[in-house]
């Protein structure tokens, strides 16, 4: 699994768990409805670190709280 997967699917499993809408993570985080779409339909493949602090900051938890997962623990490089 490539990392561009992961990231959207631990976006979309937090909105769940945490029951908020894009819309209302947009606002929270300050991260333009757009921008957070754009990575979820895959547009946009390679968000930025900082874009994923904000969506972090707007769902209320950490870097390392997104990041600590087994997937992305197992994953493999991108450059081999």
């Amino acid at each position: 699994m490539d990392t561009y997967i992961l990231v959207r699917d631990r976006i979309m499993q937090l909105c769940y768990e945490k029951r908020i809408s894009i819309h209302a993570l947009a606002i929270e985080s300050a991260v333009p409805p757009s921008s957070i779409k754009n990575i979820l339909y895959g547009k946009s493949k390679n968000p930025g670190i900082v874009t994923i602090k904000m969506l972090c900051d707007g769902l209320g938890i950490s870097l390392y709280d997104f990041f600590n997962t087994q997937e992305f623990k197992s994953l493999e490089q991108e450059i081999k």
